[in-house]
């Protein structure tokens, strides 16, 4: 492995149930295609959710996270497993800088795309000298307190999306929890490749239940099948040009930093779970989130990260083969090209996407916390303790900041106050805050 730019993944038998499957090695190709589908399902939230909340094209998103998870794939040698896709912190800069209404197409997204742009840029110079320098002084200024803090927050800050989209009445509410349970007994009960095939296999339940239940029973929004059959098979994604607007691009570029700490989780957290140190592919990890937000920018994508859903479908399903995220990139870039599939999309109830995104993001804040126990974080030093209960409490409170022309969302005062603060508290003397 070692004298090669990508692994050789070595072929590992599906009998040995619970194993994991590490970022050298894969399953049988059959398996390898259905884990990438459950991939690309599973960052729905990602590539179709977030998209919407900003007014972007959801079917050029999903083709450009095609794209960027490719172009990630390259830079790192195929030795990290991730999905690259819609970073939720855009979310509240790119609705101020276009003064999105929350409906339909954003009619100034080129003034987004812009910032988003000077964020790649600033990622990837980052990623250039972290690089050359290595990660000593990242990791000073976020140590494993600090980064497994950010990625609970990104998990517990996104918490009230997903729940506030099966909020709409109480018939939606309780498909949501139908919808955990699917997902939670496939996880539980289910055994071999099914089980790992949890969050995929889970919504199809739920999207069946629902159906049945709506367009049989009468109860709730039945689903529109009329959509899909008037959509085409294929279609070129609608490109779109940037506007660069240094107000715009003042106030995205920072978001770099809270991509860092993404990605820098991200990187950590996958360490944790299969026991191999990715340190080394950090700076070219940084590089390649900020070329593809780059890319994406100039496409007229939303900026992406390394750090998203997927983490959690690798957290529950223990497979890490990099070779899994090639196969969703690819079945991204054809879902990319097929405006049926975007009907199909808009097919998908928002109870039962909902209730998905409540496992995802909830894994994903375990995750932060599993990253605190692996790195054996002591809370019983001062430090640690309030660096964590203050970043988990601005996040999950979405606490927003102004400075002059300058704002933060919840993700951002969180990411930085912990940053900061840990640098604060950084003299004080270990000491028990309780007895």
């Amino acid at each position: 492995m070692a004298d090669s730019y990508f692994p050789r993944w070595r072929p590992q038998s599906a009998a040995a149930e619970g194993r994991i499957v590490g970022t050298d090695e894969r399953l049988a190709w059959p398996q390898m295609f259905a884990m990438g589908v459950q991939h690309v399902v599973a960052m729905f939230g990602s590539t179709v959710l977030a998209p919407l909340l900003m007014g972007f094209d959801p079917n050029l998103c999903i083709f450009m996270s095609g794209i960027g998870t490719l172009l990630f794939f390259v830079l790192v040698g195929g030795r990290v497993p991730s999905y690259l896709g819609s970073s939720f912190a855009f979310i509240g800069l790119v609705i101020a800088v276009t003064g999105y209404g929350g409906h339909g197409p954003n009619l100034n997204i080129p003034v987004a795309l812009g910032g988003i742009i000077a964020c790649g840029v600033v990622y990837a110079i980052i990623g250039l000298i972290v690089s050359a320098v290595g990660t000593k002084w990242i990791e000073t200024l976020m140590p494993p307190v600090v980064t497994g803090a950010i990625v609970c927050v990104i998990g517990l800050n996104l918490a009230p999306i997903a729940v506030h989209g099966v909020s709409g009445s109480n018939f939606d509410s309780w498909m949501a929890l139908v919808t955990v349970l699917c997902v939670g007994a496939v996880a539980v009960f289910a055994r071999g490749m099914l089980q790992r095939l949890l969050i995929l296999v889970g919504l199809l339940m739920a999207y069946v239940i629902y159906a049945i239940v709506t367009n049989g029973l009468g109860m709730g929004k039945p689903i529109d099948f009329a959509i899909v059959a008037n959509a085409a098979w294929f279609g070129m994604p609608h490109f779109t040009a940037p506007v660069f607007n240094v107000q715009a691009m003042t106030l995205l570029a920072p978001i770099a930093v809270i991509l860092v700490a993404e990605n820098l989780g991200h990187i950590k957290a996958v360490s944790a779970m299969t026991g191999q140190n990715l340190d080394r592919y950090v700076g070219r990890a940084f590089l390649g989130d900020g070329l593809a937000t780059i890319v994406s920018g100039f496409a007229g994508g939303t900026g992406v990260t390394t750090y998203a859903e997927n983490i959690g479908v690798m957290a529950v399903t223990k497979i890490y083969s990099t070779l899994v995220f090639v196969i969703a990139a690819l079945i991204a870039l054809v879902l990319g090209f097929s405006p049926k599939f975007g009907a199909v999309i808009q097919t998908i109830p928002g109870p039962v996407l909902g209730g998905v995104s409540i496992v995802v993001f909830g894994l994903i804040a375990v995750t932060g916390a599993r990253i605190w126990v692996v790195n054996k974080v002591d809370f019983s030093d001062n430090r640690n303790l309030i660096v964590a209960a203050v970043t988990l409490v601005l996040g999950a409170g979405d606490f927003s900041l102004k400075l002059g022309g300058f704002g933060l969302g919840g993700i951002g005062t969180a990411t930085f106050g912990a940053i900061i603060l840990y640098a604060l508290l950084r003299r004080k003397p270990a000491q028990g805050l309780v007895a």
